[in-house]
């Protein structure tokens, strides 16, 4: 087995560390800039979202090759491809929502149309 690339360990490190000081900063921001960060990150054409989505589906068939040559145990293989089926999903109920994130998140006074109106906040998941 060749030797990790250090440059990819470096960068996957960075990457992480930069999402924790972003969910950090997120916290401190006003809820118009808030959500105009939350909506470029979970936009569901491009976006970090699509990116990480990108990566753990690309993980997934490595770990797929390497179960099929037996040096991965079946399972790994398996919970990856859930877990990308998931983003996946989840990127598909973002789908119906992106423009109205982008409207929250856009500078105060831009908005058209009529205020939301405060709502109980239930569950409401349909595929």
């Amino acid at each position: 087995m060749p030797y990790p690339n250090p440059r990819i360990i470096v960068l996957a490190d960075r990457i992480a560390l930069w999402m924790r000081q972003m969910s950090r900063l997120l916290d401190q921001l006003p809820a118009d800039q808030a959500l105009n960060a939350v909506s470029r990150v979970l936009h569901p054409d491009d976006s970090l979202l699509v990116g990480f989505t990108s990566l753990v589906e690309t993980g997934a068939r490595i770990a797929r090759e390497q179960a099929e040559r037996g040096e991965l145990p079946p399972e790994v293989c398996l919970a990856l491809g859930r877990a990308a089926n998931e983003l996946h999903s989840i990127g598909l109920d973002l789908d119906e929502h992106k423009d109205t994130l982008a409207r929250a998140g856009a500078p105060a006074g831009a908005a058209k149309g009529r205020p939301a109106s405060p709502a109980p906040l239930v569950a409401r998941r349909h595929r």
